[in-house]
């Protein structure tokens, strides 16, 4: 592991701040100081101090996912008061945040973590991680316009990347589609619709790669499977 890493994962620092550390000559490898940035180090047999203070790693990454209800924001917190994401989950010895976006009047699969390097990898744009949603759209929509949003429309100055729909039913004029897509940018669905001429007015993110929403309630919280965090292991 990377020195500034453990550091940071020890809870001394963020990562640039551990850089500081080292390039400042206040840590130390098998006691000896270390000023190399890229050092690495065997997190399980060596010993690393700063300013003389022995670094123990904490317990590593940990990954959550909620059931986001409407009416909160994906953000750890809000500068005029509403509800996040983070009043949903009762951990107290990890400094969690949510990944990548659902935007305040949709719901469904967020996933929360401490492990920097995958929140990185799932919202880079060259990852292209599936994330798989359940809309329903005002009227019913022909083949020919959803054809267009599975090649891909303008938005914010480029092409969107070509998407998988299935129609699920129509019910009053109410369509219920299944939308994946591979990319994720800000409120990229609803405006996929409006840009065709219709409005979204239910939004549920149900999966994200491999990890998928289920049964779980909303408002709600579950640890991932050993199978789930395998998938983000391998990103």
């Amino acid at each position: 592991m990377r020195l500034n890493k453990y550091i940071a994962e020890c809870g001394a620092a963020s990562r640039r701040g551990a850089d500081k550390l080292i390039s400042e000559g206040l840590v130390k490898v098998n006691n000896k100081t270390v000023t190399e940035l890229g050092t690495v180090v065997n997190e399980d047999n060596d010993t690393v101090t700063v300013n003389g203070k022995k670094l123990v790693l904490r317990n590593r990454d940990v990954y959550i996912i909620l059931n986001k209800p409407k009416g909160c924001i994906t953000a750890v917190k809000d500068d005029k008061g509403r509800k996040t994401v983070m009043d949903y989950v009762d951990v107290k010895d990890k400094r969690l945040f949510p990944v990548g976006r659902l935007d305040y009047d949709s719901e469904g699969l967020v996933l929360l973590t401490n492990d920097g390097d995958t929140a990185y990898k799932l919202t880079h744009p060259s990852s292209e991680i599936p994330k798989t949603y359940i809309v329903k759209v005002e009227g019913e929509i022909p083949e020919k316009e959803l054809d267009k949003l599975r090649d891909g429309i303008p938005l914010d100055g480029a092409v969107t990347h070509r998407a998988k729909i299935k129609v699920l039913g129509v019910e009053d004029r109410i369509s219920r589609i299944e939308i994946t897509i591979f990319e994720g940018k800000n409120r990229q669905i609803r405006r996929m619709f409006e840009y065709i001429g219709y409005n979204v007015i239910f939004l549920k993110r149900t999966a994200i790669g491999e990890i998928r929403l289920g049964g779980l309630g909303r408002g709600l919280t579950r640890y991932l499977t050993p199978k789930e965090i395998q998938f983000l292991k391998k990103l």
